[in-house]
C-alpha cells in the first residue's frame, strides 16, 4: 500500500530505485549469464526487498521493466544456489620447462630457510582437464558437491553430480593394516603405516574431498554427433562439454552425457588426520573413492621430471585429455609451512605440456566468408588425431600467411593445436614434394554471392563489399547470438541457416519477431526447444551495454574495444551519435576504428536495425563505470597470455575500478605488462621498449595492496 504521505517521490528516492535496478540486473547478468555470482543470495535479497518497498511506497515508479516484475517468473532450476567452500579452492601456478620446476624447488628451499641439498618427496598426478568440483562427506556419506567458482564460493551441482556412476553415495571403511596396498600402477611404493588406530573412527565427520569431472574423449564423440543431430551448438572440447553437462537445469541432461571422476585433494576436515599426499591418496582408494592410478611418489624433483617426461610421450594414451602433471610436496607438515601466495599453493605446481603437434596432408583449401566480408582460406586435412580430437580443417589465416608459409594443395604439413584455438598450419615439409603439389589462388569473386571482393591497400585480408550476402548475414547473426554477445542458447548454426532460407530473418534484429509457430517447421525443432529458444531471446533483451556492441558485429570492435565504448558513452545512443573526431579521441580507440564505427551507424541498413531493435523492447543495461578508487590512476596495463586466476575481461575492470587504464597494446605509454600462461609478442615489445613486466601473482598482489 503506497503511504500518502510520500505520494511524490524526490529525486534522491528516484535515483536510489534507479541504483537499486541496475545493481540488481548485474547481479542476474553475473549470475545467469557469466556463472560468477559477485554477491551473496542475502545481499541479493536485501537489495529487492528495498526496491519493492519504494515501488510500494511510490507505485508510480513501479515501471512494467522493474526486475520485481520478473522476479519469479522464471522457474527455480535456472538457478544454482551459492556452495561456500570451507577451505578455498586454490589455482595453481604453472612451469613450462623443467628448469621452471628446478626454480620452483629453490625458492621453496629459500622459503623455508633450508640448505641447498634438502630434497623434497613429492606425488606427481596428472593434470586431467575437465571441470573442478568440491564434494562434501559427512561421517563417510555424501551431503552435497558444487563447482569451483571463484575458488572461495561455487555452485551447489548436488543434484546432477549423484548421476555419476563413479561417485559413490556412501564410503566404505578401510581395511586393516595388513589388507593395504599402494595405489600407484605407474610405480609401486612400500606402503605407508598411516592407518588409523582403534581410537579413530572409521570417517572424517567433515571432509571437503576436491575432484575433477570430465568426459572420455568416446562420450564426447558421442555428444557432439548427438547435438549436432538436433541442430544445436557442439562443444569444443572434452572440458567445455563436462563443464556444460555439470551445470544442467536438468539432471537427466547430466545423466545422458555418462560423466566421469577423479579425486585428488582435500580441503577442510575434521575427525581425522592426514600425515601426507600419497597417504590421502590411498585412503581415497579404499574409502572407494575414484582415484587415478597414474600417480608416482618421487624422493627428488629429478624423479618427478622423469615421469613428466614418460607422459610427454604416452598421453595419447590415455582416454581423456591432460595438459601436464601436478607436482606436490608430499608432507602436510610442509606443505603447511609453506603455505600460499595471493591464490596459488607453494607447495604444488603444474607442469604444463607444449603445444600437440602432428602430420597430416592438404587436401584442398576452401574460402569461407566471415560476417564482415573478410574471406579467410582454411586447409581440409586428411583426418588426424590431436588433442583429444579428430581435426580435419586448420586455419590459414589470409592470402599473404599462406605465401608467407607456401602452403600447397597436396602438401605434407605440421599442424598445432594450443589450448582451445583453432588448429594451425606452423610448417611445410617441403622436403616430402614430388611435384604434383598446387599453389592456392585467392578468388576475384566473393564464392558465395559472386561479388567482386575488395582488397584495401595496406590490408592482408579480402572482404566481400556486399552486405547483403548469404554468407555474411548467417555469420553476423550466428555472431550476434553467440556466448560473449547476445547469448541466446539453443538456436545452432543449422537453425539460422533455414530461418534465412524461409526469409523470416534477415538481420539480427529479426530473431525478436519470431514465433513458436515458426520456429515449429523447422529440422530437428521440438516444442520444448521451441520454448527454450524464445526464452533465451526474451532474456538478451537487457544484455550489458558492452554485450549488445560487441553483438553488433562492427568491424575493428571486438570485447574490449565494446567495453571501453560502453564505459565512455554509456548509452547505445549516446555512440550513436558520436563523430570520428569524438571517438578518436577516446584512448584507444584509433583513427581505422573510429571510422568504421562512425560509418556502421551512419548506414541506413544498420539504422533501421537498432530501430527495430528498440522497438523489440531490447535495452541494454547501463551502469556506473566511475573508479572506486585513484589507486592505479595514470597507471596503463596491458595483458598478455592466459590468467589463471581471472579471465583478462575481470583483470582489465579491475584496473579500471582502481582508477587505472586497461589497453590492447604496448607503446611507451605502458606502465606494466602482465604475463600469464602462453605469453605472445607483447612480451617481447614490453622487454624492447623496458616497460616493467608482473607475473600474475604480483599483478594480484599490487590489486591486494591498493
Amino acid at each position: 500500500m503506497s503511504d500518502p504521505q510520500s505520494s511524490q517521490p524526490t529525486e534522491a528516492v528516484r535515483r536510489r530505485v534507479q541504483e537499486l535496478r541496475e545493481q540488481i540486473e548485474r547481479a542476474n547478468y553475473r549470475y545467469y549469464v557469466l556463472d560468477d555470482p559477485e554477491i551473496t543470495d542475502a545481499e541479493y535479497d536485501a537489495l529487492l526487498q528495498e526496491l519493492k518497498d519504494l515501488e510500494e511506497r511510490y507505485p508510480e515508479l513501479a515501471t512494467p521493466d522493474s526486475p520485481t516484475r520478473r522476479v519469479g517468473a522464471e522457474p527455480a532450476v535456472t538457478t544454482f544456489a551459492p556452495f561456500p567452500h570451507r577451505a578455498p579452492m586454490l589455482s595453481l601456478d604453472n612451469a613450462f620447462s623443467y628448469e621452471e620446476l628446478r626454480a620452483w624447488e629453490d625458492r621453496n628451499r629459500r622459503f623455508l630457510g633450508a640448505p641447498p641439498d634438502l630434497r623434497f618427496e613429492y606425488v606427481c598426478e596428472l593434470k586431467i582437464d575437465g571441470l573442478s568440483i568440491s564434494l562434501i562427506y559427512e561421517n563417510g556419506e555424501f551431503v552435497k558437491g558444487g563447482t569451483r567458482g571463484n575458488g572461495y564460493v561455487g555452485e551447489d551441482v548436488t543434484l546432477n553430480l549423484l548421476t555419476i556412476p563413479s561417485l559413490p553415495k556412501k564410503l566404505r571403511p578401510a581395511p586393516k593394516k595388513s589388507e593395504q596396498k599402494s595405489i600407484s600402477a605407474a610405480h609401486t611404493q612400500p606402503t605407508l603405516d598411516f592407518a588409523a588406530d582403534s581410537q579413530q573412527a572409521a570417517f572424517p565427520t567433515f571432509i571437503e574431498i576436491r575432484g575433477e569431472v570430465f568426459l572420455t574423449h568416446q562420450e564426447f564423440q558421442r555428444i557432439n554427433e548427438e547435438l549436432e543431430e538436433r541442430g544445436e551448438r557442439t562443444f569444443a572440447n572434452c572440458r567445455n562439454a563436462a563443464a556444460g553437462s555439470v551445470r544442467q537445469k536438468d539432471p537427466r541432461v547430466t545423466a545422458s552425457r555418462r560423466l566421469d571422476l577423479l579425486v585428488y585433494a582435500v580441503g577442510h576436515y575434521e575427525g581425522w588426520e592426514f600425515q601426507s599426499q600419497y597417504e590421502l591418496l590411498q585412503t581415497y582408494r579404499e574409502w572407494g573413492l575414484p582415484t587415478n592410478p597414474n600417480i608416482r611418489l618421487c624422493s627428488t624433483l629429478e624423479e618427478a621430471i622423469t615421469f613428466c617426461e614418460e607422459w610427454a610421450t604416452r598421453k595419447e594414451e590415455l582416454p581423456y585429455d591432460i595438459d601436464g602433471v601436478v607436482i606436490k610436496v608430499n608432507s602436510f607438515a610442509l606443505q603447511r609451512e609453506l603455505g600460499q601466495v595471493s591464490r596459488s599453493p607453494r607447495w604444488a605446481i603444474a607442469y604444463k605440456y607444449p603445444a600437440i603437434q602432428a602430420r597430416t596432408k592438404v587436401l584442398a583449401i576452401e574460402v569461407q566468408v566471415g560476417r564482415t566480408g573478410a574471406l579467410t582460406p582454411v586447409a581440409h586435412l586428411e583426418p588426424v588425431p590431436l588433442a583429444g580430437v579428430i581435426v580435419a580443417r586448420a586455419t590459414l589465416h589470409n592470402e599473404d600467411e599462406i605465401r608467407r608459409k607456401d602452403v600447397r594443395i597436396g602438401d605434407m604439413v605440421i599442424i598445432q593445436r594450443a589450448g582451445e584455438v583453432i588448429p594451425e598450419i606452423v610448417e611445410v615439409v617441403t622436403s616430402e614434394r614430388d611435384g604434383d603439389e598446387i599453389v592456392f589462388q585467392m578468388p576475384t569473386h566473393c564464392p558465395v554471392c559472386g561479388t567482386p571482393v575488395e582488397r584495401p591497400q595496406g590490408e592482408a585480408i579480402a572482404r566481400c563489399p556486399n552486405p547483403l550476402c548469404p554468407a555474411r548475414v548467417q555469420q553476423t547473426i550466428e555472431h550476434f547470438v553467440s556466448r560473449n554477445a547476445m547469448n541466446i542458447e539453443g538456436l545452432g548454426e543449422k537453425h539460422i541457416a533455414q530461418l534465412i532460407q524461409k526469409g523470416l530473418i534477415k538481420d539480427p534484429a529479426d530473431l525478436y519477431y519470431l514465433t513458436k509457430e515458426q520456429l515449429l517447421p523447422l529440422e530437428r525443432m521440438g516444442e520444448k526447444l521451441a520454448e527454450k529458444i524464445l526464452a533465451n531471446i526474451a532474456l538478451s533483451r537487457q544484455r550489458p551495454l558492452a554485450n549488445l556492441i560487441y553483438a553488433l558485429g562492427i568491424r575493428h570492435v571486438g570485447e574490449h574495444v565494446a567495453a571501453v565504448l560502453a564505459d565512455h558513452f554509456g548509452s547505445l545512443e549516446r555512440l550513436q551519435k558520436a563523430s570520428v573526431e569524438e571517438l578518436a579521441q577516446i584512448y584507444e580507440i584509433g583513427p581505422a576504428t573510429a571510422e568504421s564505427i562512425a560509418a556502421w551507424f551512419a548506414d541506413p541498413q544498420n539504422q533501421q536495425m537498432l530501430e527495430k531493435l528498440k522497438r523489440a523492447g531490447v535495452q541494454p543495461l547501463t551502469q556506473s563505470t566511475a573508479p572506486v578508487s585513484d589507486a592505479l590512476k595514470g597507471k596503463t596495463f596491458v595483458f598478455t597470455g592466459a590468467l589463471a586466476h581471472m579471465t583478462r575481461e575481470e583483470a582489465e575492470a579491475a584496473v579500471r575500478r582502481l582508477g587505472g587504464r586497461a589497453a590492447s597494446s604496448v607503446s611507451r605509454q605502458t606502465s606494466y605488462v602482465v604475463v600469464g600462461e602462453n605469453p605472445g609478442s607483447k612480451l617481447a615489445k614490453a622487454q624492447q621498449l623496458g616497460i616493467p613486466i608482473l607475473t600474475e601473482e604480483e599483478f594480484l598482489e599490487m590489486l591486494e595492496a591498493t
